[in-house]
Order: structure tokens, then sequence, then C-alpha cells
């Protein structure tokens, strides 16, 4: 029975499969069963026009699924890649990175190359030579979660 309905369908097996993953894509974001999606229409669109050939049997079109799948994914990874790093705000969720370069002033000695100091309405723990309270440090680096400075 499924044999005689794929038979029926021919060529369209591969274009129903394409927008059924599709689907499942808008269904079940993920970005994955888009480019299977694709490669199953692509093999849709080749059976389209190879569907009279000998050469053209199930066990081919399964190959050039499989290997359109892999190009489809490999090419859309390239292509996620490249948008992943083009921010307005590459330091938004790296508040310690925003702190390099701010100049401020030690709220508790260095002692132990560990102290404090306050950057608007955050004390934070520093790193850096020993110096007395009040000093000027330059925030350099961040380390973990503290902050690496050197005097002004």
């Amino acid at each position: 029975m499924i044999g005689s309905i794929i038979q029926e369908l021919g060529p369209w097996n591969w274009m129903a499969l394409g927008f059924a993953l599709l689907a499942l894509e808008i269904l079940l974001p993920g970005v994955f069963f888009l480019w299977i999606g694709i490669a199953a229409l692509l093999v849709g669109t080749l059976s389209l026009q190879l569907w009279g050939f000998a050469f053209w049997g199930w066990q081919v079109q399964i190959v050039a699924f499989l290997v359109l799948s892999l190009l489809s994914a490999y090419i859309g990874n390239k292509i996620q890649a490249a948008r992943r790093n083009d921010s307005d705000q590459p330091l938004l969720n790296r508040r310690g990175e925003q702190m390099i370069g701010r100049v401020a002033t030690l709220t508790e000695p260095i002692h132990d190359g560990r102290g404090r100091i306050r950057l608007d309405d955050t004390v934070w723990r520093v790193i850096g030579p020993d110096l007395p309270a009040g000093a000027r440090v330059k925030v350099t680096a961040v380390a973990d979660l503290e902050l690496v400075v050197e005097a002004v």
C-alpha cells in the first residue's frame, strides 16, 4: 500500500517531505530542519526533471538527498557563523570587559594583590600591585570575575 502511494506520487514525495520539514522548522525552530527541507525540495526538483531516466532510482535519490542535506547544512552553518558576530553592541552582556580602560579610585587598598574599586553603582574586586586606598587605578583586563588594574 505505501509502496503504491510512493509510486503514484513520484517526485512529489520529495516536495511533500521538503514542505513538511519546513513546517517542522516553524513549529520547532532550531535552523536545522530548514536545510534538510531545502535538500528535499532540491531532490524533488531534480526528480521532476529526471523521473523518466533509468538511473534515477530510489537509491540514487536517497544518495542525492543525503549529499544535498550535508551540503546545505554546511552552507547554512557558514551563513549563520557569518551573522553571529555582527552586533552593534558586542560587549552588551560582558560587563567586566566594558570597564577596560576606565579609571577609578581604590575604595579598599590592594593588599596581597587584591582590593576593591567602585565603578558606577558596583563595587568590583580587583587584582594588581599593592596600593593604598584612594590611589587612582586604570582597568587593563578582566580575569574571571575580577578586574586587573595598574596604577595611574
